[in-house]
This record gives C-alpha cells, structure tokens and sequence, in this order.
C-alpha cells in the first residue's frame, strides 16, 4: 500500500512521491540507525536525500548532515537541491563556503557546507577517503556503489557516526543504484532481509547492527507518480543487462570506474587547453596532431578531441563540442581540424556513417591491410573494439602518465563516467547518460589515443625497377609473392 502525501500545497514537502516520504518517516520519524535503499536510477535520490538533511536542521538545534556523492557535480547539485529546501522551509543560512583542493576555479571540490541560523549544519563531499575524515555527522551516501572506492572512504566515514554526545545518536543511510556483486554496497545489501531472501544468504542472529533494506525499482516509481515512459526508456538503453541494472535495481556480475579521479588528477594541467587556435601554438609546438570524433547528431553531441604529441606525452589542445549541428555544417567546421592532424579516428557507427563516408572522400582512409593510407580511419563500435579501445587509454592514465588534459569539471565528470561492467564473465564499456551527455569526451579522446597509435600521413612511393626484381626461374610463386610483401612493408 502506497504512502499518501498529505501535506497542503504551500508545503514544500508536498513534493514527494510515496517512496520518497516512506524513506523520510524511515529516516526521521522511525529513526532507523542503518538503512539501505536500492532505487532505480533518476528517482529522486538526491532530491530526497537533501530533504532529510534540511529538515532535520529545520526541525532540530546544532544536527549535522553530511551527504556523500561519487562525484563533485553531484556533490554541488545535492548542495543546490538543499538551498532550496531551505528556502522552502524558511530556515535562515548563517554562511555558505565552499572547500577547494587548489585555488584554480575548475579544481576538484573538496566539500561545501551550508551553516542555518540556529546552530545545525548540511554538507555535500564528493566520495573520496580524504574528504569525509574528522566529521562527527549523520551520514546519507547517495550512490555509494558508483564511489571509486567504496570500501576506503566507508573505512574513513563510518567513525563519524561515534559520538552520541554531539548532535545525539547518527545514523547512516545509503541510497543507490547497484552496481555489481562483490562490492561493497552488495555486502551490505545482504546484511537486510530483503538483500538476505534474494541473494540467498543466512543472516548471523547474533549481528548486533540490524540493517533495514528496501528496493524502488524504475516500476515502483512509476506507479507513485513518477511521470516517464518506459518503453522509451528501454528502447533507448538499448542493454537488457544495463537496464535490469539501472532500472530495475539488478546486480550484475561486477563493474569498475575506467578512470578514477585519482588517475584524473595525475593528468590534469593548467597547460593543457581545451579551446586554441592551431595555427598560433607556443614555438615549443610541434605540431603532430592527432583527432578523435565521436559523432552525434540530435540525443548527444558531436566532440572533436585534439591531441598534440611533444616528446612522448600527448598533450590535450582542444576539445570541441558541437551540440545539434547539421551533418553538413559539422563537417565545415571539422574539416580544418582533420586537414591539421596527422591521424583522425572517426566513429563510424550508426549516423557517423553518413558522415564518414563522406570525411574519407575529402581527406582518405586509413586501411593499410587494402593498401589505404589516407587520414581518417573509420572506427567500428562493438564490444570487442571497446576491449582494445578503452583499455589502452587508462594505460595512457596510468604512471608515467603519458598524456594531459585540461582542469575541467565537465571533462573530469565525463572522463570518469565510463564504467567497465561485467555480465556473465563477459566485460563491456558502458556510460549513464547525464545532461552532459553520454560519457562523449571520454569516447572522442580514447578515439584521439587509438589515431595516436597509427602511422598514418601522406603515403609515397617509388617504383622498382625490372632489373632489380628478376626472379630465378626456381623460385616459387609462393617465394615470388613473400618477396613482393617484404618489399612493401619495407615501404610502409
């Protein structure tokens, strides 16, 4: 039976669906000590998450909530959601600050905290070890198995909830999509009853922590109120797999972050840009570029990722994104940038094709074994391609780091997206798609690494004369024709 929402209009908790105001009277009213909640993704997790948080400093002196998110943008857009519950509230905010790991603008946020009028605190951190030490606080973990390493910052974070003699007894509550048996978040699932019945586990009766469990699947959801299409939504996930994950709060096998932050932040330069003119690089520019597109036309954009090699080290000289641009004006605008670049690596799949085909008429393709040596090669997608693809950019990540890219919250976001996921022993490439896009940045630049690794460029040779070539009348044809190969490779 569904919880009814019976609070007037004026009031701002009016808002919720059924499910969302069964996890405030779990949180608030119950005072459940332990809780864990698997929700399909976009229901509302840190929608509700800050409402608990507010309120409960609306409602009570000198409390502290602390809500803890796998990223900064979800850390600052849990911030955002809280000031306005406050403001839907009337709580007075005393002070607002933000923390920063450096003082450049795009570096990683540390954590904000809002400070109300009558003593209590709400802070949003991204999900790192670092972050959450030294706090006394209630703790919300919003998408805690998506957190880059779950089990250190759960190490660093629980310590938090100790004391009762500040701000009274705390409580942690995880809200989450899964994300793969083995982690964390599935250890703890199979500590409720519901995690226990499904997975088959027998709970120790001697546990003194009773964890409380509760599932909301994209179905739940839909029959509170929540006004989506389904059938849309499958179509477009277009992955069973993805979708009974996602959606339908499944644990698939296994899945891992392709790019953590910490490998991040070992790129990161303020020397790396993501807009600039080619033409007018520093004197120390070599000018051996490489490009890779990703193409989209009307669900995500087009991004043109620019690389430069100095030495051994790919540097990043511009990232260009091109939102609902007509294929014939994109290819206007990225017919400079192939012309510049030594090697393009073009995505050649679904409505890149129209597009790629007609790139390789201008520019040439790359496709030595049929004796082509243009400019663009043309990329296939599939899993098997994305296992050769992607794992040689984390490599590039990985010490010594042998490529840089810009300080940017967007691409920082969008780089750490991609996710590695696990079905059935079979492993794939996999990113949720946000406003920014679908993980676009990360596919253009691993596109950029692969053109980075071809001997592509204008191709010339020069013929062999007769007399050079005269074979023995005992040679073979099968020697006659290894012959012929050695000589071209000697050309290659």
């Amino acid at each position: 039976m569904r919880t009814i929402n019976k609070f007037k209009k004026d009031d701002p908790r009016s808002l919720l669906l059924s499910y969302q105001l069964e996890l405030r009277q779990s949180a608030l009213i119950d005072r459940i000590r332990f809780l864990i909640e698997l929700w399909s993704r976009q229901t509302g997790k840190d929608f509700t998450a800050s409402e608990i948080g507010v309120e409960d400093c609306y409602a009570r002196k000198k409390v502290n909530w602390s809500v803890i998110a796998p990223s900064e943008r979800q850390s600052l857009e849990t911030v955002e959601k809280a000031k306005e519950w406050s403001t839907g509230f009337k709580l007075m905010i005393d002070d607002y600050q933000e923390f920063k790991e450096s003082i450049h603008p795009e570096a990683m946020l540390k954590s904000a905290e809002i400070k109300f009028a009558n003593g209590s605190k709400f802070r949003a951190l991204p999900g790192r070890p670092s972050t959450v030490r030294g706090l006394s606080t209630n703790m919300i973990f919003t998408e805690f198995a998506h957190f880059d390493d779950a089990a250190q910052v759960w190490r660093a974070a629980y310590p938090s909830i100790t004391n009762p003699l500040r701000g009274g007894a705390k409580s942690v509550i995880i809200i989450t999509t899964p994300n793969g048996k083995g982690d964390m978040t599935y250890k703890l699932w199979c500590k409720t009853a519901l995690g226990a019945k499904e997975q088959g586990v027998v709970l120790d009766p001697d546990k003194k922590i009773r964890w409380v469990g509760k599932k909301v699947t994209i179905h739940d959801a839909i029959a509170a109120g929540l006004p989506v299409d389904l059938d849309e939504l499958r179509e477009g996930m277009e992955d069973p797999d993805g979708f009974a994950q996602e959606y339908e709060c499944e644990f698939l096998d296994g899945s891992t972050v392709l790019l953590p932050y910490d490998l991040l932040a070992l790129a990161e330069s303020a020397d790396a840009t993501e807009a600039a003119d080619l033409s007018t690089l520093s004197p120390r520019s070599t000018g051996i570029f490489f490009c890779g597109i990703d193409f989209g036309r009307q669900n995500d954009p087009t991004v043109c990722w620019m690389l430069e090699q100095i030495g051994d080290i790919l540097w990043t000289r511009e990232v260009l994104v091109l939102n609902k641009v007509s294929s014939p004006d994109q290819e206007q605008i990225l017919r400079s940038r192939i012309a510049a670049a030594r090697c393009t690596c073009f995505d050649y799949t679904g409505p890149g094709i129209g597009l790629g085909d007609y790139v390789v008429k201008q520019h040439g393709e790359w496709k030595p074994e049929q004796h082509k040596f243009g400019k663009v090669e043309l990329f296939n997608f599939s899993p098997l391609s994305k296992r050769e693809l992607f794992p040689r950019l984390r490599r590039k990540f990985e010490a010594p780091v042998k490529i840089r890219i810009p300080i940017s919250r967007v691409i920082r976001e969008d780089l750490h997206g991609m996710q590695q996921v696990i079905t059935n022993g079979q492993y794939n490439y996999w990113s949720p798609r946000t406003r920014e896009g679908h993980s676009d940045r990360c596919t253009a630049l691993a596109l950029a690494v692969r053109a980075a690794g071809k001997s592509s460029g204008p191709f010339a040779y020069t013929s062999i004369p007769s007399s050079t070539f005269t074979p023995r009348s005992s040679e073979s044809a099968g020697g006659r024709n290894r012959h012929f190969q050695n000589r071209q490779c000697a050309l290659m």
